[in-house]
């Protein structure tokens, strides 16, 4: 696990540097701002939620995708419910972070990035948990579509 911050790539150094430089006390506050910005699913998923995958780690009914285009670039996709805000706000600063970048990127992207954001004190340890499994479903979509086994 790595936690040298210089490597982000930029959406998600942005997202970290906004939770690191908010008050603490605030910070729960931003991520139920960040869950209002989770962008809507595709059609071609909303219309066919079984082609997602469901995050075991969350608590509640999350669903993710990454798609890798031809051009190697991520996006990344998830549905959470509004009534689980800390959930749906982990889901948009991956939807928001990882949207754009190249497939080595995102397997680039540090595990403990759900760590970074300075919320271990204000969200308990399990939603963390919940965030570090779609980050971790991400990247093994990743690897699949690249065809390497790239750790």
């Amino acid at each position: 696990m790595s936690t040298d911050h210089a490597d982000l790539p930029e959406a998600l150094a942005e997202l970290r540097d906004a939770f690191l430089e908010t008050p603490e006390r605030d910070r729960l506050q931003l991520l139920l701002e960040v869950s209002r910005e989770l962008p809507p699913l595709p059609a071609r998923y909303a219309d066919a939620p079984e082609q997602l995958e469901r995050v075991q780690e969350c608590q509640s009914p999350v669903y993710a995708i990454a798609e890798v285009d031809d051009a190697g670039v991520v996006a990344f996709h998830a549905t959470a419910p509004e009534e689980a805000p800390t959930t749906r706000g982990f889901a948009s600063i991956l939807a928001q972070g990882l949207t754009g970048l190249t497939a080595q990127q995102v397997l680039d992207v540090p595990d403990d990035y759900p760590l970074q954001l300075g919320l271990t004190k204000v969200v308990s340890l399990l939603r963390l948990n919940g965030m570090a499994g779609m980050l971790a479903r991400a990247k093994r979509q990743v690897r699949e579509q690249v065809g390497t086994a790239h750790a």
